[in-house]
């Protein structure tokens, strides 16, 4: 019989520190601070271009992690007559902002940054207003989405602005193809709900007199 491996039989402790003992509580300090890049990717862009793209990214980031969350507290609180299709059509958007979130975050990793992730820090870098804790009138609702909207979409404009005159065509496409077309969307579906049009019967029109 040939003889095995001793190192395939030996126990554990023959074979230094393997065990199937989990390792808690371990600690250890950071491999890249927050708010750097990685030196020397290949990736035909320089380091100054690539701190400035993840630094207005994660402002872009932390914007819409805030309004993918302000999309679930209106989805959770919606009331009244149209509650039903603004419920789902909260949630729908949720999802589209929350694949926003990803995307924004992939990029900043690529480019060699840190993204932004703990709610604490998107709190203390959002530059969307915080609601109350409480539950708001439908019109409310919606046109905090709207002042949200435009700040991302602003921003978006002098992002792929920026980004074209860096040379950087991947943040570029991102910031038009990715994020502002979607907030664009959104923005229609969502403005569309605040015309006061009648529900039942259309308004005629007033006959003036003669006076």
């Amino acid at each position: 019989m040939a003889k095995k491996d001793r190192n395939a039989i030996a126990p554990a402790a023959e074979r230094g520190n393997l065990s199937a003992q989990p390792r808690l509580h371990q600690s250890a300090p950071e491999i890249q601070a927050y708010g750097t890049v990685s030196h020397m990717l290949p990736l035909e862009l320089e380091e100054p271009v690539r701190l400035e793209m993840t630094e207005q990214l994660n402002l872009l980031l932390a914007d819409t992690m805030t309004l993918r969350d302000l999309y679930k507290k209106s989805h959770w609180q919606v009331a009244g007559p149209t509650f039903y299709q603004l419920h789902l059509l909260f949630d729908k958007h949720y999802g589209e902002q929350s694949e926003i979130v990803d995307t924004i975050a992939e990029r900043i990793q690529l480019l060699g940054g840190v993204s932004i992730a703990m709610a604490a820090d998107v709190a203390e870098t959002t530059r969307i207003a915080r609601p109350p804790r409480g539950r708001e009138e439908v019109p409310v609702q919606i046109s905090r989405l709207l002042d949200a909207h435009q700040i991302i979409i602003g921003h978006c404009r002098t992002l792929a602005e920026l980004a074209d005159k860096l040379g950087d065509a991947g943040t570029n496409d991102l910031a038009v193809s990715d994020v502002l077309r979607t907030n664009e969307l959104q923005v229609w579906f969502l403005s569309e709900h605040l015309v006061d049009a009648p529900l039942v019967h259309a308004e005629q029109p007033r006959l003036r007199t003669a006076g």
